[in-house]
């Protein structure tokens, strides 16, 4: 199996994208890489990372394997939730403390930063329209930041997700009462759900 072999399995595999490290890891060649660009069978998009020229950019998985700290958060993460038809014209993300948010808001991305204690909590990985796996946080996190958020978020989309969150079936009612209590926005969030339950 020749470079090439290799990387076009690896480009089958991976969506159409990507990473040069990933590529070494396969024993890929950076020349083989740079070849494929030189003849338009990819395209960089970032600094190691590459797309196949016949494949649609998936910007939320880019900036995912760009940042490996960055969480979609907030309305972003509703929207990859199916919480909101509204697709998020910027994307909100949440950092530890201490990280360097400058980048990320100088590219217009909404950013939350939290202790990291909390960051971690309710992690998860959802997909993408493309299909490709990025962090977000979990159903019950996500309700957790919005209505931590409420007095910044629109309230339509707000209200409209909770509701949506309240006909689930998968919804965790303990999960979510546990981490509002975290947060201490315990008699917030009980308040929205006996109005809706």
């Amino acid at each position: 199996m020749t470079g090439y072999d290799k990387l076009d399995e690896l480009l089958k595999r991976e969506n159409g994208i990507i990473r040069v490290r990933t590529a070494r890891k396969h024993g890929i060649h950076h020349s083989y890489i740079q070849n494929y660009e030189n003849m338009g069978k990819i395209e960089r998009v970032s600094r190691g990372i590459y797309i196949a020229a016949d494949t649609m950019e998936d910007k939320m998985y880019i900036l995912n394997l760009q940042r490996n700290k960055i969480v979609y958060s907030h309305e972003t993460a509703l929207f990859l939730h199916g919480l909101t038809d509204r697709d998020p014209l910027s994307y909100d993300v949440t950092v530890p403390t201490g990280y360097n948010t400058k980048n990320l808001i100088n590219e217009g991305i909404t950013v939350y930063s939290i202790q990291s204690d909390l960051y971690s909590l309710g992690k998860t990985e959802v997909k993408t329209l493309f299909g490709n796996k990025v962090r977000c946080y979990n159903l019950e996190r996500t309700i957790c930041d919005i209505l931590r958020s409420r007095n910044k978020a629109d309230k339509s989309v707000m209200l409209d997700a909770i509701k949506r969150y309240s006909r689930l079936k998968e919804k965790n009612l303990n999960r979510l009462m546990d981490y509002a209590e975290k947060f201490s926005i315990k008699r917030i969030v009980k308040n929205y759900m006996e109005v809706l339950l």
